[in-house]
């Protein structure tokens, strides 16, 4: 299945409201928290957030470029709030804190640059319910996407193969019509998309392309028949 999760930096934050519900066919909407420290890039925080969550029905999807997760990760786990994500690169114990997000009621993700190996994420896959894989290097929209990073996503959709678990993977950065299909055959199921869903009139008309160039459900039998990983409640 693919599910597409458009990334409100391509929106008009003037005008946010209006943007979120043109986009209320997607999945998901993704929130990126970025502090100026672990990416060179400010963007917005928990209040923003907070407010995203009373103005949409989307599940919200916050991705946090952040230092230090371990103390700040655990207070977006909020009504509203789908899942949250914290970088592999930025946490000092990446099982215990998606554990007690979990705890919260939140599902727990992990990212990762794409300097960095997914072999520690793979060891304790089962204590994830979404892995992150950036296609470009965080901080910045309109970058292109990085197809070397595909054999990450293979060898995590292979491992929850064999553990026979469901998680899902997402990728973000560079997603297109053109780029959503490589993704998806290498085991993604969640596309996080900017300017390709709202750099157009329509972005209902581009959530709906962006699914079709995926090709749905025969995704997973492009990768294997891997199971697909459920952000649903």
């Amino acid at each position: 299945m693919v599910r597409i999760h458009p990334s409100i930096l391509s929106a008009d934050f003037v005008n946010l409201e209006r943007d979120l519900a043109r986009i209320a066919t997607a999945d998901g909407v993704h929130l990126d928290v970025m502090d100026a420290h672990f990416v060179p890039n400010l963007t917005f925080g928990l209040p923003m957030v907070q407010r995203i969550a009373e103005v949409t029905d989307l599940p919200i999807d916050v991705h946090l470029m952040i230092d230090d997760p371990d103390t700040w990760a655990l207070q977006y786990a909020i009504g509203g709030v789908d899942s949250v994500t914290f970088h592999a690169e930025a946490t000092r114990d990446a099982v215990a804190l998606a554990r007690e997000l979990r705890a919260r009621g939140t599902r727990a993700a992990i990212a990762v640059k794409p300097g960095t190996e997914v072999d520690l994420v793979a060891e304790h896959l089962r204590e994830f319910d979404m892995v992150l894989i950036m296609t470009v290097e965080p901080g910045f929209g309109g970058q292109s996407f990085m197809p070397g990073m595909m054999p990450k996503l293979e060898t995590l959709r292979a491992r929850a193969r064999d553990l026979g678990i469901d998680v899902a993977l997402q990728v973000d950065g560079g997603i297109t019509d053109d780029t959503l299909p490589i993704a998806a055959a290498a085991g993604a199921d969640v596309f996080v998309a900017g300017s390709a869903v709202y750099g157009h009139a329509d972005p209902a008309e581009r959530i709906a392309a962006l699914r079709a160039a995926g090709g749905g459900e025969a995704v997973a039998a492009a990768a294997g028949d891997a199971p697909a990983g459920s952000l649903e409640r």
